[in-house]
Parts: C-alpha cells; structure tokens; sequence
C-alpha cells in the first residue's frame, strides 16, 4: 500500500485528495496547521496526522522522519499548502507578499528537501506539487500569488530533470476551484474581482482526481503536468 503524504490536508484540495486517495487503498498521512481538523478527517476516512507548519524547514524535516518512522517509507509527497491572499501591488502589502513567498515558494522547497533525501534512499518516489492556473496567466492583483505559482512549476521541473527516472515529479495546476483560499483576501478591491472571477468554479475532488490519475500511473509513466478548469 503506497504512503502518501499531504501538506494542507485540512481544507480544500488537499482534503478532497486525502479522501479520494483513503478511498482508493492508500495509506495517508496528514499534515497542516489545523490540528483538529486533521484529527476529525483522519477519524473519518482512516491514515494517520500530524500538525505541520510547511514555513518551519525543521518541522517539515521531523514530520517526514516521524512519516517514515511510522509507516516505513514515503511514497508520494503532495506539496499542496498554500495562502492566496491577493492585492494590487500599490497597496504595497508587504506581509501578505512574504506569507505567500514563505507558504507557497519556500513550503514546496521544505517539503522537497525533507522527502528528496527519503526517496533517494529507498530508490524512488513521487513529488506531487499544487500549482495553480496563475502558473500560466496573471491577471490583476494576483501578481505575487502568480509569481509563487510559476515558481512552484519552475521547481517542479527542475526537480524532474534532475532526479531522473526513479523519482517522479508532477505539477497539477487547478483553476477555479472550490477553497478557503480567498477566504484570506484583505483587500477590498481584490475581494470584490474574486467574487466575479470564482463565479463558476470546480469542486476540489476533481483536483483529486486529477492526482489520483498521475499517482496511479505505472512506474515507467510520469506524468509532469495537468491543468484543470473550469468547462465554462
């Protein structure tokens, strides 16, 4: 049974991925800041949970060791926290810049270097990283949550050409989907164009599905990118 571990599994895609996956036979391991969340989802479907913050390089590390120590190895690393608290760039929310940078940049390079070492060591693996639609386009006040994005694609595919065939590296890049994300816009103006821009949306279980398909791929198949959105 592969062990999957899921960063972000408290919400949005990263629940929906965490149920589809105990639906199909995985084992999964749970990780996000909201511990109790994590507990009832890991209740409901099965696997097992720890609190993880992806900014804290060291907790990253130690969630990955406590993974491996409990389940033996690691399969799959899903990289999927993220914050997308969007602004124009004069309203000059420097914070809101760095949590996104500290979450969605540096939280994918924490989770590749805690299970990079694993994989190599057990002679393979699979990254799973969460992108976005931003990756490909930007339009106004998501320049930073789009520069995030492009940087989680770019890492994905440097990762792929490094690695080589034992490791395999897929970047999902989800439209519109059904979140918390804009939940964390403070930004009036911003706030407003996400109601008009999320008007139609995907739920996150075909993001789901969408990692399941790349997972589930023979070994000799890596599947490096899938975009979904919305049909309208």
């Amino acid at each position: 049974m592969p062990v999957i571990v899921i960063t972000g599994a408290s919400s949005g895609i990263g629940r929906a991925t965490a149920e589809a996956l105990a639906a199909a036979g995985h084992q999964v391991v749970l990780g996000a800041r909201r511990e109790q969340r994590l507990k009832e989802l890991a209740a409901r479907i099965g696997g097992s949970y720890r609190r993880l913050d992806v900014t804290d390089a060291e907790d990253v590390r130690s969630f990955m060791d406590w993974a491996v120590a409990e389940h033996g190895r690691v399969d799959v690393i899903v990289n999927n926290a993220g914050v997308m608290p969007l602004s124009a760039l004069d309203r000059l929310k420097l914070d809101e810049w760095n949590r996104m940078i500290d979450v969605n940049i540096r939280g994918v390079l924490h989770g590749i270097a805690a299970g990079l070492p694993v994989m190599r060591r057990q002679g393979g693996g699979h990254f799973v990283n969460v992108a976005s639609i931003g990756a490909h386009e930007v339009v106004p006040t998501a320049a930073v949550y789009c520069a995030t994005k492009y940087a989680v694609w770019a890492l994905s595919e440097g990762l792929r050409q490094e690695t080589g065939p034992d490791i395999r590296v897929t970047t999902i890049s989800p439209g519109v989907t059904e979140s918390e994300l804009a939940d964390s816009i403070t930004d009036a103006e911003a706030a407003e164009g996400m109601r008009s821009y999320r008007a139609k949306t995907i739920p996150a279980a075909a993001i789901a599905r969408a990692i399941a398909f790349a997972i589930e791929q023979p070994a000799e198949v890596d599947v490096n990118e899938i975009i979904v959105r919305p049909a309208a």
